[in-house]
């Protein structure tokens, strides 16, 4: 059975071409340039995931999701203006699943889709298994504990909220403590499809989940640099 993708964005252009590529994937998709409308229909019928743009006239993608947070879990993906740090921190709060930046490569946005839609199969897989299963193995590294089925980490007890992407270049490298994984590595592990993204791409990630970090705990810095190398996670 086709996925379901709904698309929400006051450009016609956006909204034409990226579901054009969608459809041309496999996927269905339902396009709303209002905002309003769109709620409305989420109501009487879940998409599978939502790609939201955040700058949209009268009700913004910000609240659009607010309020379909009311009845919804659906995953969304935010559309924003590039290091928009103010947007994305409010959008993980209020339960955005991912984000990609204006403009964007479209096998970016399905390559996050995918795998966004896999993580949520895999979560609802496990929630229907018998209560006879044992419980999957949370990765526990210290201070640092990851629940992949539940995409949720805890650092010192408390929550962190990362970005599919992020969270699957934390998984990679807390694994192995003190293994170092190359850019190339990391973008094998994140972005899946053989889509193209600049290595550096995976320094940006990095920053943001220090800063994310450092939000709970000032002194984090179990995710160590080696210059012209890559990255390794230090185990405490």
């Amino acid at each position: 059975m086709s996925h379901e993708i709904a698309l929400v964005d006051d450009d016609r252009n956006i909204l034409t071409s990226v579901s054009i590529a969608l459809q041309a994937e496999g996927f269905v998709t339902r396009v709303y340039t209002d905002p309003t409308a769109a709620l409305k229909a989420f109501a009487e019928k879940e998409p599978d995931l939502g790609v939201f743009d955040i700058k949209m006239p009268h009700m913004d993608g910000m609240e659009l999701l607010r309020r379909l947070r009311e009845f919804s879990t659906v995953p969304v993906i935010f559309l924003t203006s590039k290091d928009d740090e103010l947007d994305e921190a409010l959008g993980l709060a209020m339960g955005a699943d991912d984000y990609i930046a204006k403009p964007f490569s479209q096998r970016l946005l399905i390559a996050r889709i995918r795998a966004i839609l896999r993580r949520q199969e895999l979560a609802k897989g496990l929630a229907s298994d018998s209560a006879d299963e044992p419980e999957p193995v949370l990765l526990d590294r210290g201070r640092l504990v990851m629940d992949p089925a539940r995409h949720k980490v805890l650092w010192g007890g408390r929550d962190v909220t990362l970005t599919v992407t992020e969270f699957l270049i934390l998984e990679a490298l807390a694994q192995r403590p003190g293994v170092v994984k190359t850019r190339n590595q990391l973008l094998d592990i994140a972005y899946h499809d053989d889509v193209y993204v600049d290595d550096r791409t995976i320094d940006s990630h990095i920053k943001r989940m220090r800063r994310k970090f450092r939000a709970v705990d000032p002194e984090f810095d179990a995710i160590e640099t080696l210059y012209g190398v890559g990255y390794k996670f230090q185990d405490e």
